[in-house]
């Protein structure tokens, strides 16, 4: 069943009328298990046709009180990535019906919100507006275009538009499929921190700032005392009680000023996180953010698998395995995308 955020009300008797006239919906714990054949028909020239997505049951009994939390953001340009990301989260859950999903919107796209809904009848979901204003006298250019859409910084602003009874959330970027139980992720022990995903402390960190920053000592010393590594933004779990008390987001917006009057970094929404968290989160396992799929942001080359196990596959990068898949030039690492696909 679907709910609406206190931000949707004033458009919520428009959506009414135009996504689910005399429509009833289909409890995930009570459907049949197997693929529904149902059609979509296509809503606008603009957005993708999706058939509709099984109904899950894989474990006989599931305490529904027991709610896992899942933010994404939601719009067209996305929509076929956003579909075999739950898909792929609802098969591979042990309690499918425990997921309640958080999509965070920019634009008013009725088709968009009509296709998730046709296409997942029995998911529990709210939508929430951002408000591009928030960030677009913040954002500076970045190396690739698809960086620079407000819709990527909507992150930032996670704790301000979750309930207040929310108290944590799996963020999860929408290029991504999920091939084990995302309730062994939620489960994680965050020891205090805010802040809980996969640390990469092998990488060079120095590349994710300019020479500038470095070369400022009352920037460079921003890391004093901490041990900062790379982490991917794409898959995060949040303490959003923590955030909100201790002005995360006032933090992040504070090093977005800085870039608008040094440029000190060059990729989007990412550099702010390291620069208020690197160093001083909880680590998970590797297997959970199998990232860079999607080839380097410049030229978008394939990439291999890393040696060992894998929970979530991520496309992180320039290139995205729908598109790949359809122009008939995919990477070897597309065809494990297209069995969670949709797309009619």
């Amino acid at each position: 069943m679907a709910y609406w955020s206190p931000h949707f009300l004033p458009l919520l008797g428009l959506l009414s009328l135009l996504l689910f006239p005399c429509h009833s919906s289909t409890v995930a714990g009570n459907a049949s298990p197997g693929v529904r054949l149902g059609v979509i028909r296509k809503p606008s020239p603009a957005v993708s046709v999706f058939r509709e997505a099984p109904a899950f049951r894989n474990a006989d009994a599931c305490d529904q009180a027991n709610r896992i939390h899942v933010a994404m953001t939601l719009d067209s340009n996305y929509l076929r990535g956003t579909m075999a990301a739950v898909l792929s989260i609802l098969q591979h859950s042990m309690c499918p019906e425990n997921f309640e999903f958080h999509f965070l919107w920019a634009r008013f796209e009725p088709e968009v919100f009509s296709s998730i809904r046709s296409t997942f009848p029995y998911l529990r979901f709210k939508v929430y507006r951002f408000d591009s204003g928030r960030v677009r006298g913040k954002i500076s250019k970045s190396i690739r275009q698809a960086l620079d859409q407000p819709l990527n910084y909507a992150r930032i602003y996670l704790a301000d538009m979750m309930p207040t009874n929310v108290k944590r959330v799996i963020y999860l970027d929408s290029d991504l499929v999920v091939v084990d139980d995302v309730a062994k992720l939620w489960g994680v022990s965050l020891e205090g921190k805010v802040l809980a995903a996969p640390e990469y402390c092998h990488a060079n960190f120095t590349k994710y700032f300019t020479n500038l920053f470095w070369s400022d000592p009352a920037l460079s010393r921003t890391f004093h005392g901490r041990k900062p590594c790379y982490f991917n933004t794409g898959v995060m779990v949040v303490d959003v009680d923590k955030w909100r008390q201790g002005g995360y987001t006032e933090k992040v917006e504070s090093w977005m000023g800085v870039q608008k009057r040094k440029r000190i970094y060059h990729l989007g929404s990412l550099p702010p996180f390291l620069l208020v968290l690197g160093g001083n989160i909880k680590a998970v396992d590797h297997r959970w953010n199998q990232h860079g799929l999607g080839g380097d942001n410049l030229e978008g080359k394939c990439r291999a698998l890393n040696v060992g196990p894998i929970s979530l596959l991520h496309w992180s990068g320039k290139g995205k395995p729908w598109l790949r898949l359809d122009s008939r030039r995919p990477c070897s690492v597309d065809h494990l995308w297209a069995p969670y696909d949709l797309y009619l």
